[in-house]
């Protein structure tokens, strides 16, 4: 604890910033409380409380001069060792676990001592002869608490007098706990039920009022409880230590729930851009179900952004966010060769509906658009996790379901997809998409029974697909250019098909597709001679073409037991092999072909439905016969718990598939090359999957396939050409304690998500953030645990390696093992990292290291990447509770060089 006391004083010393901006109405100046007039007299107790228990004294008083006594036949009042009626003094004593009921006024003290005349009552704490406090006061009103050490109450005037109170408010969106705000004064005033004056108060929230690691030292100040406390001079105190954070007045707000106000921006300084001024704006609460945050940066050489976010939920409904961003980023100053000016945005929406709200009828979106530098260039630390976005891509959907029979489902789709890597930046658009299917249909059979044989199993389906595509760049995007090369079409397709045993065993299938093509643009062409050129002229206009194919298949499952005995480890092994061979024929359609002539006299084919939007009609012949062989291999072995009843099923080998085609039309290379993919996890809980080609055609020099096998060429049977091996597994420190089993049902560990906030690393070990507004200690943990033989940590690796050999070069084409991991060196100091290397090329990926400490109240974080294209760091330092979230202090290197 004080290593990270001293650690906060050291890096709060620079720490600049404020509260909150005051608002007019409220900069009300509380009076000083030695200027209140005070109508209630501190009692004196006297010998008279040295009495027995229950004793009344024996003086007669004359009623007649007395006032009358309001409280005694209203008022309930209690205590486990001591009540005494004084009828001298006209007070009720009350000694050990005293409480009093009163209304909604609710007293719990050691000693409570009740003037029933004056209707005033004080309460304070019992001292014991070692000189120890206890039982201290615990003063409840309607829904305001504090808990003093002492207080004096007047019951008629409804004001009080309190001493070293304490009192928890909520404020925003937080529960009561380590995000609430804990006010402590040394004097307070109760004016009424909802007015306090407070006379050198700390507010703070840390988990310990008593000693907190931080507090702000407020003088006076009004409290309002449940709204706010508008407080004269104030400045921040870590460890009891003053630092320079301090403000001539302050306005803190204690709102519950959504609350308009400013949102305090992030002071710094860009080598390149100037100082600057980050995500300050305005958050605006509009209704129950609606929310929008205004934020923006503003850099001295003339830099700024701006971005919009709103989100909107309705329960049982929908919910959904849309986000805008925009930066207009200039680099040096104007008459410089260096100078350069370029706006970047990004869109962003997403919305879903709840399932409840139409059982029939769905509507989603998540569209995510934007310039395709916008995240690489962006100064913005909150975009520093997106700046390796290789795509931007976007989905707009409405369907609908009509459920009578035959069912039917329709839907009307927007899509967008966009590669910012690439020099074209291509922009792939669908506006829009409509797509209806109907349900299966067996004709032959009845609705709900069974179907058997040939005839009943006969099933065919239809489908229609209609889309506007649209191709274009970033450069063309919103604008009138985008809509030339539009292509429209639609596609109607009918499946049909059958399925049958033969022999018992032999499973077959038959089937078959008719597609019918529509367009609304076909080409000509045609030789010009004056040009010497062929010219292709655009023909707008419904046109159409149709296509069909036909196939079958037959496969079965042929079983292998091999039984070793049930003594042995491994009693037997299982191979399960799926063969599976298939036809299919695809005619030519000539029909849908034309020709030209061309310079030379040769006439040259070519298809006028080359645009479409689903392809153009097949001139050649399909005709080809499909074999694949898929594996599975098993073993049973001895379990080596000696109690268990059943052997362990252990899988060697989750699938082997091989697969191949043989083409009875081409002319040559009829035989296609043999696939080979595969699976297995014989070690535990470390997948293995690979794949590999294997072409039985031999090359010439040239690398180019010929028709000669390549055994027949002095080769092997098949010559490699292609493979890959890809694994990866997890480490952690639970899987080396000594006598630890792992179980089956173990969870996995899951991947860190760097969301929008990179520095709270989420699902770190045991599924839990350790560095977020949680309170560690809030459990009943011990506040400084520390570990003894063993620090947690996990590791997880993944390695992939390419072969490529199609041209003899034999060559890997990537080899590579990335490898991420958590340390945590004690239960509050976290280090995260996340790293690769590829062996090929002998360097690291882009490599990024997390710091975290959680300082109770405070949460440090650091993040580095060290070298390569995106090398930068971060320093963040900040409070923990969203009430103060604004006293922070952050620091970052400059902007990586790779932006540029």
């Amino acid at each position: 604890m004080q290593s990270n006391k001293h650690l906060l004083v050291f890096l709060f010393v620079l720490l600049c910033g404020t509260i909150s901006s005051v608002a007019q109405e409220d900069l009300i100046t509380p009076l000083p409380i030695k200027a209140i007039k005070d109508s209630i007299t501190a009692p004196i107790l006297t010998s008279d409380f040295l009495k027995g228990p229950n004793e009344v004294d024996s003086v007669e008083v004359d009623s007649a001069s007395q006032k009358q006594p309001l409280l005694l036949d209203k008022i309930k009042y209690k205590a486990k060792e001591y009540v005494k009626l004084s009828q001298k003094d006209n007070k009720i004593y009350l000694y050990d676990e005293a409480e009093i009921y009163y209304q909604d006024t609710e007293l719990k003290a050691g000693v409570i001592i009740m003037d029933y005349v004056k209707n005033e009552v004080y309460a304070g704490r019992m001292k014991d002869s070692t000189g120890t406090y206890s039982q201290i006061p615990y003063f409840k009103q309607g829904s305001n608490e504090v808990r003093p050490d002492s207080i004096r109450f007047n019951f008629d005037t409804q004001k009080a007098l309190i001493w070293n109170s304490r009192t928890e408010q909520q404020a925003g969106l937080g529960q009561l706990g380590s995000d609430a705000m804990k006010v402590y004064a040394q004097v307070t005033k109760k004016e009424n039920d909802s007015v306090y004056f407070l006379s050198e108060a700390k507010l703070t929230t840390s988990k310990d009022t008593v000693d907190p690691d931080y507090y702000i030292r407020v003088r006076k100040a009004k409290f309002v409880p449940k709204k706010k406390i508008i407080a004269g001079f104030s400045n921040m105190y870590i460890v009891d230590v003053p630092t320079p954070v301090a403000l001539p007045f302050a306005y803190f707000p204690l709102t519950t729930g959504r609350v308009a106000g400013l949102l305090f921006p992030t002071f710094g300084n860009d080598p390149q851009r100037g100082y600057f001024l980050q995500n300050g704006g305005y958050y605006l609460p509009i209704s129950e179900y609606v929310d929008l945050s205004v934020t923006g940066d503003f850099y001295t050489n003339g830099s700024y952004g701006f971005r919009g976010q709103s989100e909107y939920s309705k329960r049982y409904k929908f919910r959904g966010n849309v986000n805008f961003n925009f930066e207009n980023l200039i680099q040096s100053q104007k008459g410089f060769d260096d100078y350069s000016r370029t706006s970047n945005y990004n869109i962003r929406i997403s919305h879903t509906q709840d399932p409840k709200a139409s059982p029939y009828s769905r509507f989603s979106a998540s569209v995510n658009l934007g310039s395709s530098q916008y995240y690489t260039n962006s100064l913005n630390q909150i975009n520093r996790n997106n700046s390796q976005t290789n795509t931007f891509a976007s989905s707009i959907s409405y369907s609908k379901t009509f459920p009578e029979y035959p069912s039917v489902n329709a839907s009307l789709t927007l899509t967008h997809t966009q590669n910012t890597r690439t020099e074209e930046r291509t922009i792939n658009m669908s506006l829009p998409t409509f797509q209806a299917s109907m349900e299966r249909i067996f004709p032959f059979a009845k609705r709900d029974g069974i179907k058997k044989g040939i005839l009943q199993n006969i099933n065919f389906q239809y489908d229609v697909n209609a889309q506007n595509s649209i191709t274009t760049n970033e450069e063309d995007f919103f604008t009138s250019k985008m809509f030339e090369g539009a292509r429209v079409g639609a596609r109607h397709r009918i499946p049909i098909g059958t399925n049958f045993k033969v022999a018992k065993y032999l499973s077959v299938s038959l089937n078959g597709g008719y597609e019918d093509v529509w367009t609304l643009e076909t080409i000509r062409r045609r030789y010009v001679e004056e040009e010497q050129a062929v010219v292709t002229d655009t023909v707008a206009g419904f046109d159409r073409f149709n296509r069909y194919n036909l196939g079958a298949s037959i496969g079965t499952v042929i079983y292998g037991t091999f039984n070793f005995g049930e003594d042995k480890k491994i009693q037997a092994i299982r191979h399960v092999m799926r063969p599976s061979i298939g036809y299919s024929y695809t005619p030519s359609f000539e029909q849908f072909y034309d020709t030209y002539t061309d310079g030379d006299g040769d006439e040259v084919q070519y298809t006028p439905f080359e645009t479409s939007v689903y392809g153009r009609p097949s001139l050649s012949k399909g005709s080809s016969l499909n074999f694949s062989l898929q594996n599975t291999l098993e073993a049973k072995v001895r379990d080596k718990d000696s109690t268990a009843t059943e052997p362990k099923k252990i899988s060697i080998l989750s699938n082997l598939t091989l697969s191949t085609s043989y083409n009875f039309e081409a002319d040559s290379l009829k035989l296609s090359p043999i696939n080979l993919s595969g699976s297995t996890e014989i070690i535990k809980k470390v997948p293995i999957n690979f794949s590999a080609s294997f072409d039985p055609y031999a090359i010439d020099n040239n690398g180019r396939r010929i028709n000669t096998l390549n055994i027949k060429n002095g080769g092997g049977l098949a010559r490699l050409t292609s493979a890959r091996l890809n694994t990866g597994f997890t480490l952690d420190s639970d899987m080396f304690k000594k006598g630890a089993k792992n179980k089956e049902d173990k969870e996995k560990q899951e991947e860190p998500d760097y969301g929008a906030n990179p520095f709270e690393l989420k699902g770190t070990r045991n599924g839990e953030s350790h560095f977020g507004n949680k309170d560690d200690s809030s459990d009943g943990e011990v506040d400084n645990p520390t570990y003894n033989t063993q620090i947690p940590w996990d590791v997880r690796l993944t390695y992939v390696a390419t072969y490529s050999n199609r041209n003899r070069e034999k060559q890997i084409t990537n080899h590579s093992l990335m490898f991420s991991g958590n340390v945590q060196l004690s239960p509050k100091w976290e280090v995260g990292f996340n790293s690769g290397y590829d062996l090929k090329n002998k360097g690291f990926a882009d490599t990024r290291f997390n710091f975290n400490r959680d300082l109770n109240s405070f949460r440090l974080s650091f993040d580095w990447t060290p070298f390569g294209r995106y090398e930068r760091w971060y320093f963040f330092i900040g409070i923990k509770s969203s009430i103060l979230s604004d006293l922070k202090w952050e620091n970052r290197s400059q902007p990586f060089s790779g932006r540029r």
